[in-house]
Order: structure tokens, then sequence, then C-alpha cells
């Protein structure tokens, strides 16, 4: 990952509306949001598995910020506070939204993965965070490990934007692994003996970057 912030977001979209969300975020939403200053990157994932709902597709968005005041700075509000006519049809669409962002705690490995497992922790980060993030990132076939924490204040600000969806949830941390492929990642789990709850796993979908 690159900068030390991050904002991650997860929300379920019906199938009859996949494509105009996939075109929302490809030809608008991702690039206006990299036009703000602090946002560096942006990778969009499908989960692996069933969504909430039935006929459902579940996705999650990573951005990566320069800082972690990025998620709060007065450039990033003016646009939440602006919505274009495409986000004001999208946003109330979206279910089962979560949100949050805030800094990066710690992070082994600069690849990136044909897969992605992602731990939410609702109240508090393990204890022993960086030392998870060393034994899952020696684990054959990983290609980074991050461990991320919410900024619930800056995160819970309310903007136009978040007043278009009907429910917003958000996280106390964020564990992202991200592997080769799905395999890598249950073998890094067994081989290291690790007691967390069944991840969430990703595929990517595209990632978009603005140059520096």
């Amino acid at each position: 990952m690159r900068g030390s912030g991050f904002l991650a977001i997860w929300s379920d979209v019906e199938a009859a509306r996949e494509t105009d969300y996939l075109h929302w975020l490809m030809r608008e939403h991702m690039q206006e949001r990299l036009g703000v200053p602090g946002f560096l990157a942006a990778r969009v994932w499908r989960a692996a598995r069933p969504a909430t709902q039935p006929g459902t597709a579940r996705f999650m968005i990573l951005y990566e910020l320069e800082a972690p005041d990025v998620v709060a700075s007065q450039a990033y509000l003016a646009r939440l506070n602006a919505p274009t006519p495409w986000s004001q049809r999208v946003m109330p669409t979206l279910g089962n939204f979560v949100r949050g962002g805030g800094r990066r705690i710690a992070s082994t490995g600069g690849g990136q993965g044909g897969a992605v497992a992602a731990w939410r922790f609702d109240d508090a980060l393990p204890a022993d965070g960086p030392a998870l993030v060393a034994r899952l990132a020696a684990s054959d076939r990983i290609a980074a490990v991050h461990l991320l924490q919410t900024d619930d204040q800056r995160t819970s600000i309310r903007t136009q934007e978040k007043s278009l969806r009907s429910r917003d949830a958000s996280f106390a941390g964020l564990l992202l692994v991200e592997a080769l492929d799905a395999p890598a990642i249950r073998t890094a789990l067994e081989t290291t003996a690790l007691r967390l709850p069944e991840p969430a796993i990703y595929a990517p979908v595209f990632g978009l970057q603005i140059a520096r």
C-alpha cells in the first residue's frame, strides 16, 4: 500500500444494477476520488462467496491515502457534499454499506494478490497486531499483509453523500491478507495456527492509481 492512510468501503449490489454500478465506479466515481489531493490509488474486489442477500454481489473498495487525515480533508468533504447526478442515483441502491478510514498500523510486503482475505474488527484491533502481520506474511505465496485502524471521528462526519444512504456501518480495524490465490490464504492460517474467524475472500475486479 502507498501512503499511511486508507479508506475501505463495502456494499451489496443487486444483479440488475451491477453493470451500472461498475460503470459508475470505472467511468466516474473512482477517477473523481483520485482527483482529490491525498488519494493515491483505488482497487475494487468482488466477494468469492454470495452476499448477504440472494441475487446480490458483495464488493469491497480500498483507497490508499497519503495520510490518515485525508479522509476528513476539506477537499474530500467538498466532494462528499456535492455528489454528482450519477452518484445520487447509485448511492441509495447500495445495501449493507460499511465504511471506515484511518491509518495503516503495520504492513509487510509490497505485492498485490490475486485474492485478498479481509477481517473486520468491530471493537478493537488484536493486541499482537504487528506480530500477527509478520507471521502471516512469512507464509508461502503471500504478497502483502496490512493492519489498518479506523478513525471513528473522521469517518463519522455527516455529509450530503452519506445522507443518500439509508444506513451506514463502520468498524474499528481491518486486517487484509493479499495472496497469489485463495488456497494460499487457507494455508497461511493453517501453518501459523492463528485463531481468526473465517475471513471474507475477494477476487480483484480492477484498480486505478494516479501518476506521481
